[in-house]
């Protein structure tokens, strides 16, 4: 079998990312500086090394030191499976689905200029907007795991929430749990009352100065606001899901992974660096999208990337509903599984002895 060739994202930015910086098609903002210096530096000698030593046979692991940043594809995918496998016990017992929420593509400007209150935003109102719905169909409080993504799969930007929400929860009056036995969504209410949320908090921003913006004046600002509510306020709700593990993949795939993983990089070659992405407007006859490939030099490629750093000290991630308060959830509603099996990988921890069947205790 061929060897497919992994390409670092570290490579590039250390072959191109000094003399773009020169001259960059964008402005660099501070966190964007910092993500690319910790890429660069990440299990390189500059962070220095750490000794893991197994206490059965006395074999001696050096490590370099990982960044730790959460746009680094390496350290972000980690933190990721951590992440899924710390919360797994602490989801209720119950189904979920897996729901998608997507604002037009005409927001963009605005949202990008004013990243801050617009993204938080977001994953509120597309946390209310279910939060209200089980409230007035079915006088239930649900919890919801909410995580934001800017990039789209050519790491455009594109503003959508990924959001898993329990198929059921606790009843206002009785405070038991229960399920929801159908899988009815009122879809036009839901992505109306999605839009109005959102709306009518991005008018109350403008009237109250708020926003940055090119509008001239409000009526200019409110015939913006009657144009987008034509289409495209999508959302993509998928079957409830009743395996635990199963609700985990999920979760793990959109938590707190970086925009690009390395495995997307099919090519580095002079300045150019080549992504793979899907093509969800392209599809094959079993209805897939199509793999094509995206081909960057690296004064476009830089920009478009750095745009999804995330902010300092912004949650992607937020929980809402029963899931914002996990201690008040009695023990037995809470799913009792104790591990997850992991998906098989040729990666081999270093930080395990494979002669004692052990992990190395960190030495230094």
């Amino acid at each position: 079998m061929t060897e497919i060739k992994k390409y670092r994202l570290a490579d590039f930015f250390n072959k191109f990312w000094d003399i773009y910086s020169k001259n960059p098609k964008k402005t660099i903002t501070a966190e964007q500086y910092k993500a690319v210096n910790a890429i660069r530096t990440c299990r390189t000698e500059v962070l220095g090394t750490q000794s893991y030593v197994c206490q059965d046979c006395g074999e001696e692991t050096l490590v370099y030191r990982s960044c730790k940043h959460r746009f680094c594809p390496t350290c972000s995918w980690k933190d990721t499976i951590n992440w899924a496998k710390n919360i797994e016990n602490k989801m209720l017992n119950l189904k979920h689905r897996h729901i998608i929420f997507s604002v037009p593509h005409a927001l963009n400007p605005i949202i990008i200029n004013n990243k801050k209150i617009l993204l938080d935003l977001i994953l509120r109102v597309t946390a209310e907007t279910f939060k209200d719905w089980f409230l007035a169909k079915y006088n239930i409080k649900i919890g919801v795991i909410s995580v934001l993504h800017t990039f789209g799969e050519k790491k455009n930007w594109h503003t959508h929430v990924h959001s898993i929400i329990t198929w059921g929860g606790f009843d206002k009056k009785t405070q038991e749990l229960e399920e929801i036995d159908n899988n009815y969504v009122d879809y036009k209410f839901i992505t109306k009352k999605f839009r109005i949320k959102f709306e009518n908090k991005l008018i109350e921003f403008y009237d109250d100065n708020l926003l940055k913006h090119n509008f001239n004046n409000r009526i200019e600002f409110m015939t913006f606001i009657k144009k987008i509510n034509t289409n495209d306020w999508q959302i993509q709700i998928e079957k409830p899901i009743d395996k635990i593990d199963i609700i985990i993949r999920y979760i793990g795939r959109y938590s707190k992974r970086a925009c690009l993983s390395e495995r997307k990089i099919t090519n580095i070659q002079g300045e150019y660096i080549t992504i793979s992405y899907k093509d969800y407007k392209d599809r094959d006859e079993t209805n897939n999208p199509k793999q094509k490939e995206l081909t960057l030099h690296y004064s476009d490629f830089f920009p478009r990337l750095l745009q999804h750093v995330p902010l300092k000290s912004f949650q992607m991630v937020r929980y809402y509903g029963i899931y914002a308060n996990k201690k008040v959830i009695k023990e037995e509603y809470l799913n009792q599984t104790k591990e997850i099996k992991n998906e098989k990988s040729d990666y081999k921890n270093p930080t395990y002895c494979y002669n004692c069947n052990v992990e190395k205790i960190l030495f230094y």
